[in-house]
């Protein structure tokens, strides 16, 4: 019924004997698909034996606090499994103005390296015909969304993008959708104290958007401050049906659709 569209199975908070009791608590709660996210290439591996699982896709990319580790060619490793029908999308990629710069880094060059990565990702999305799940965060202002959302331009006839775990205005969704993008909400959407996140929630079409974990981390309430798990996006999905007035029916019908058109779903016979 629902669709977990962002979480990280291959985590070192995940150990690898617990995925059958993590996917059977899922299956229980209602959540028949999960979309696992690679963040480097040490864990590209891991991800795609998960998504040996029929109920789990992979999505393989260099997450922006990871660009220093990376090698300039890294996006061209990616590119090696892009045919795998286990690799639904490209991500997560994106913008991280919220952490500082490693050690010996200057601030200016790793926000430029993160941008180049972001304009690989796309680059590689537009020539495998995948589309691309963003991260940004900023400590101040929408820094991070507003480069992102400039680079997404240059590419949004041929390639969209989810700006997954979105927190931002009204005003910023609708510049996503505008693009013809999605927007991913996670956990935060149900904590009382973001207004901003329960008002976009609340003005977006069906079909604009999805949720999300982002296991193992921001845990919806109740479980707010545990770690987090894929099963536990029923909770963001029933408080977000809630704020909209609809059913969870509806709402997993319409965020399930929405999931089926952005990501490259295999048939569960394949």
């Amino acid at each position: 019924m629902l669709t977990d569209s962002h979480c990280h199975l291959a985590s070192h908070r995940f150990g690898a004997e617990e995925l059958p009791s993590l996917l059977g608590r899922a299956r229980d709660a209602g959540v028949t698909r999960l979309v696992t996210l690679a963040t480097c290439l040490d864990d590209l591996e891991a991800n795609l034996r998960i998504a040996g699982d029929p109920s789990v896709h992979a999505c393989l990319g260099i997450h922006p606090c990871d660009v220093h580790h990376a090698p300039d060619d890294a996006v061209e490793t990616i590119a090696a499994f892009m045919d795998d029908l286990r690799v639904c999308a490209i991500g997560e990629t994106g913008l991280d103005y919220y952490h500082p710069a490693p050690d010996a880094w200057d601030e200016n060059v790793f926000r430029e390296r993160q941008r180049d990565f972001l304009r690989a990702h796309f680059e590689l999305a537009s020539r495998c015909g995948l589309n691309v799940v963003i991260h940004t965060r900023d400590r101040l202002g929408c820094g991070s969304f507003d480069d992102a959302l400039e680079i997404y331009r240059g590419f949004h006839d041929r390639v969209r993008a989810l700006f997954h775990c979105f927190i931002g205005t009204p005003d910023n969704a609708a510049k996503v959708l505008d693009l013809g993008g999605l927007l991913g909400f996670g956990g935060v959407a149900t904590f009382k104290n973001a207004r901003d996140v329960r008002e976009t929630v609340h003005s977006c079409p069906p079909g604009s958007f999805v949720v999300e974990t982002d296991a193992p981390y921001l845990a919806p309430e109740p479980h707010r401050g545990k770690r987090n798990e894929p099963s536990f996006v029923r909770n963001t999905a029933e408080r977000i049906a809630e704020l909209r007035g609809e059913t969870l029916e509806s709402l997993a019908s319409h965020t399930g659709a929405a999931a089926d058109r952005f990501f490259r779903f295999r048939s569960a016979v394949d």
